[in-house]
């Protein structure tokens, strides 16, 4: 079973991504912020998937997020994910996905399973 932590600062949103994920059998780790996104990739090692929302507050939103995931914890998958316009694919780092929001089930699952 594979570990996919999810960064999302809306309460609501983040369950429901859970449940999509939980559902299809991934075991989620939820983290409201950057922050306490680090702190928990520093402490677990079975991470193999982080979904982060772009717009998030804190000390570093989801692209700054996705960036130190990448440079820190390399094997890591990234989605990257806001209901506002798309960033430009020079934003994301190589070998990341990008989801729209709203979440459909389908797209989240698909999301996952291509970077896997």
């Amino acid at each position: 079973m594979s570990v996919v932590l999810t960064v999302e600062d809306e309460f609501l949103i983040a369950e429901h991504l859970g449940g999509i994920l939980r559902d299809a059998g991934f075991q989620v780790v939820a983290a409201a912020n950057a922050d306490e996104a680090i702190d928990i990739l520093e402490r677990r090692n079975d991470i193999r998937v982080v979904i982060t929302d772009i717009n998030m507050p804190g000390s570093m939103d989801g692209l700054k997020l996705a960036a130190a995931v990448r440079h820190r914890w390399p094997p890591i998958k990234i989605i990257v994910t806001t209901g506002r316009a798309p960033p430009d694919i020079g934003q994301l780092p190589i070998g990341s996905g990008f989801l729209p929001k709203p979440y459909a089930r389908e797209n989240v699952l698909a999301a996952v399973r291509h970077l896997q």
